[in-house]
């Protein structure tokens, strides 16, 4: 246990580390006292056992937040921000009770806090809190419960993502403030565009953490999803629209480039990649033209927001639509490209996408053996037994569109968020439905399901599917379908027979490169170049980056013609 002379040491250099902020130039800090660290820790029954001068009743175990405070409000003056983050619902068993919460709140405020921010669960709450599949502002309520209760301002957060849904808790006094962080990772000009009233232009955060959060865990650059500039803007700095009219809602100086005025570009294919590079394209200045050959935008995005809770990934294509509008991309839709058309170009981007790797066994063409793309396009509605053959992201996402039901308890109550916020710790027992479906996973490789989903969402995807009964079978080899149904030999050579209505397959897919597509000037981006582990991440990156072409080749053309003109 850490000995009262180190709570004293900590103490001190939590004062420091705000001292240093002020000279440094910073106009406040932030005391962490939520998401189950240190200072949570203490404050918490369940983890202080202490029984000196820091521990035991609840008024020692906030001993050690109100001295970091006040003797840092002592230290820094009263012109420097002091906020504090108070774990306003634990999400943990054992955790603070509210009139726990409300007198703490009144301790932090007499101590010197200049506003108290909303914290939300630990790392080790089994509820998701700020995954996309939380329901946007979803914890305000907890914020407006204190509201009143002090006198400083209070902000609240977690999955705050438009300017709209702010302004809706500030009207509706579920707090004084709106805390955000994903969402200028994926627009770092959201407050200015929403300023100038203009939040269709707004690049929406989708809640994914595929880019961020994961990042961070795999000690990888934190970025975005949607945003791939964000975090490598040293990289990625020269290619900017050259007015900056649509993208920032602000003039830019310094960084107009026109080297791809005059270029005519052609991008096959709307899904992420294409609409990266058709968007980044026309922002140099190319002309470009996108070829869809479906009826819609999105491509993969298409499906992947049919997938419950997984809605917001429309916010994508809704912003990538506008700013290609904006832009002047001329769009094609239901026009597949052909190499005649493309002739006409002096680049062309192949973004053609994949398609669904089939399953090659015996049987594999029989009626009841479907692709999950029928199934999320509701071409085919499966039965009560399905099996679904593959357990990667897209077999996850599968499974839980078939479990899922539409008259499911709200995501409070399904999960156990006790939203009257009378129980210790905020938890209430969660109401999960058990599926109407029969749903059985099978993947080839042995071991444990889903080790390649994102380490802030994946354990919500296998929560979830365990408590909707779904059965994983790993390490089997798919030997035939036939009229008794799916056929897989395990890993000891035992064979099983499985009963079911419907197989769905998820097993991958394949580069998608229509057939005689030539063009002596082309780069392939996204699933039509790696279709391995379907990532948009990379898609959309990939698509940023088949535009420096346009910037490279325009300035090896610029020094070319400085060499002539100094040697002639």
């Amino acid at each position: 246990a850490l000995t009262a002379r180190g709570v004293e040491r900590t103490i001190r250099q939590f004062v420091k580390s705000a001292v240093l902020a002020r000279e440094a130039g910073y106009d406040g800090v932030e005391v962490m006292g939520s998401e189950g660290y240190l200072i949570n820790e203490f404050v918490a029954a369940a983890t202080n056992h202490r029984n000196d001068a820091w521990g035991g009743d609840f008024e020692r175990r906030c001993r050690f937040p109100i001295e970091i405070l006040s003797r840092m409000r002592e230290a820094v003056g009263q012109d420097f921000i002091v906020m504090y983050r108070l774990s306003m619902l634990d999400l943990v068993a054992g955790g603070s009770d509210w009139s726990e919460v409300e007198t703490l709140a009144q301790h932090v405020e007499r101590a010197g806090a200049t506003m108290i921010n909303t914290g939300i669960g630990w790392h080790e709450t089994r509820i998701p809190t700020i995954a996309t599949m939380v329901p946007r502002g979803g914890f305000q309520f907890v914020t407006q419960k204190l509201m009143g209760k002090v006198q400083v301002p209070l902000v609240t957060t977690n999955r705050f993502n438009t300017a709209e849904d702010c302004e809706a808790a500030l009207a509706a006094g579920a707090a004084d403030m709106v805390s955000m962080a994903r969402p200028f990772l994926a627009d770092p000009h959201l407050v200015k565009k929403a300023r100038l009233s203009r939040p269709k232009d707004i690049n929406t955060c989708i809640g994914c953490n595929q880019a961020c959060l994961d990042h961070v865990f795999q000690n990888k650059v934190s970025s975005c999803l949607v945003n791939p500039r964000a975090c490598h803007e040293t990289e990625h700095w020269r290619i900017s629209t050259p007015s900056g009219q649509h993208d920032t809602g602000v003039a830019r100086t310094g960084l107009s480039l026109n080297h791809g005025q005059g270029l005519r570009v052609a991008v096959v294919g709307g899904g992420p990649a294409g609409l990266s590079a058709a968007l980044e394209h026309a922002r140099m200045g190319a002309e470009v033209t996108l070829f869809e050959r479906q009826a819609n935008l999105g491509g993969q995005f298409l499906l992947a927001q049919r997938i419950p809770g997984k809605e917001e990934f429309k916010e994508t294509i809704r912003h990538f639509e506008t700013q290609l509008a904006h832009a002047g991309v001329k769009v094609l839709l239901n026009t597949p490209a052909t190499t005649a058309r493309l002739a006409e170009f002096d680049k062309v981007v192949l973004a053609s996408g994949v398609t669904p790797r089939p399953l090659n066994i015996p049987g594999a063409d029989r009626p009841e053996v479907v692709s999950y793309v029928d199934v999320l396009q509701g071409n085919v509605i499966p039965g009560k037994r399905v099996a679904v053959v593959g357990a990667g992201g897209i077999g996850f996402d599968v499974s839980d569109f078939l479990t899922h039901d539409a008259d499911e308890a709200g995501f409070m109550k399904s999960w156990g968020v006790d939203e009257s916020l009378q129980n210790r710790g905020g938890l209430a027992a969660a109401h999960r439905q058990s599926s109407q479906r029969e749903v059985t996973m099978f993947q080839r490789r042995p071991g444990k399901m889903g080790t390649a989903l994102g380490k802030t969402t994946g354990w919500i995807h296998r929560l979830t599917l365990r408590q909707r009964g779904v059965q994983q079978v790993s390490g089997v080899d798919y030997v035939k379908v036939d009229d008794q149904g799916l056929h897989v030999r395990l890993q000891d050579g035992s064979m099983q027979i499985h009963a079911v209505d419907h197989v769905v397959v998820c097993a991958g897919q394949l580069s998608h490169k229509p057939d005689g597509l030539e063009h002596p000037n082309m780069v392939v981006v996204g699933g039509a170049k790696d279709a391995r582990g379907l990532d948009a991440q990379r898609a959309i990156r990939e698509g940023l980056e088949s535009s420096y072409s346009a910037v490279h080749n325009a300035e090896t053309a610029d020094r070319a013609s400085s060499m002539v003109a100094i040697t002639s």
